[in-house]
């Protein structure tokens, strides 16, 4: 049975089959029989990272070390809050980190921790804990970004609307006469996105 830990682009955690391109943690979040309690964060370092590393088998639950979050890709990785990990993807971190300098007019690569405090404040609601989404122009935003369309997740790519599943991207849709949208990914990593940042994306966006 799947374990409580794939990572939905509203944040939400659930225990679903599907696994995903990409790995990641908030740090330790889990019970000892490997359910979740109501906590859904230990750090602000919320990081998405690859599948595999030099061959390395780690138990996705250990008692008090961490939870093993899975993402579908990494425009949903990002629409959650996620940055990549500087550690076993340090090229995308590299970018990623480029890409916020180039957005916020920065002469240096910001420090992670910068970059996750800035995150934090944005991805989440301290009252509730609930993730906090802004309103966007939809012709404005880049490819990669995800928004709330017809109820659910959908990918921004091309002008047009991919609605999501864990199945894969649907059929393209191009909204008519809808200008404002609910955009699930946070304002810094819309930044992101908009200065060159190109996010690792499931191969079904590619097909339709």
């Amino acid at each position: 049975m799947p374990l409580p830990n794939r990572v939905l682009p509203t944040q939400e955690i659930v225990a679903e089959a599907g696994r995903g391109l990409l790995m990641g943690n908030r740090g330790s979040i889990h019970r000892p029989d490997r359910t979740l309690g109501t906590t859904r964060w230990r750090s602000k370092a919320w990081i998405c990272c690859v599948l595999e590393w030099k061959g390395i088998r780690r138990d996705p639950m250990p008692p008090g070390r961490w939870t093993a979050l899975f993402f579908f890709d990494e425009a949903v990785a990002l629409a959650a809050g996620h940055r990549p990990c500087h550690y076993c993807r340090r090229r995308d971190y590299l970018l990623y980190a480029g890409a916020w300098a180039t957005a916020h007019g920065l002469t240096e690569r910001p420090r992670a921790a910068e970059m996750d405090a800035v995150l934090h404040h944005q991805r989440v609601e301290s009252r509730t804990r609930r993730q906090l989404t802004t309103t966007q122009n939809f012709s404005e935003l880049p490819d990669g970004a995800m928004v709330r369309f017809d109820g659910s997740p959908a990918l921004v790519l091309g002008g047009r609307l991919l609605p999501w599943a864990w199945e894969g991207y649907g059929m393209p849709v191009r909204p008519v006469g809808i200008h404002e949208v609910e955009t699930l990914t946070p304002p810094a990593n819309l930044l992101v996105l908009q200065g060159g940042f190109a996010p690792l994306l499931h191969p079904s966006a590619g097909r339709n």
